[in-house]
């Protein structure tokens, strides 16, 4: 029953690891973006804001394999997986990849809500 609750952070770990270092890599030819997308990634590349994003994800998928570190890999994930969803969603205008990333997530996040009882406020 336990390799059922570590699979959804490892499937996590696994796309954040590889596209993460496919930002750094470029193993997986992407196709070129177009129109609001092509220059909001260009605004990101130019920046060196991207590179920022990618070192992040490949930080939170190692710690997503470590069981003491899975709660902050996933606290740390969950902005980066709202804003693909968000660009997906608003910009490219064609949701993929992210509406599984960020189900996948709300999962790993409610597997180990035990672990976040300390950061949320008690209702009495």
């Amino acid at each position: 029953m336990k390799i059922i609750k570590d699979l959804p952070c490892y499937f996590l770990s696994i796309i954040f690891l590889v596209f993460g270092l496919n930002g750094f890599l470029n193993f997986i030819p992407l196709p070129p973006p177009v129109g609001d997308s092509a220059t909001f990634l260009g605004v990101l590349f130019s920046t060196g804001y991207l590179k920022v994003v990618k070192t992040i994800e490949i930080i939170c998928a190692i710690f997503l394999l470590i069981p003491k570190t899975r709660a902050l890999g996933l606290v740390l994930l969950m902005p980066i997986v709202v804003n693909i969803l968000l660009f997906e969603l608003i910009v490219a205008k064609a949701p993929g990849l992210s509406v599984f990333l960020f189900i996948l997530t709300g999962i790993g996040l409610y597997l180990n809500r035990d672990k976040y009882t300390s950061m949320l406020p008690k209702f009495n």
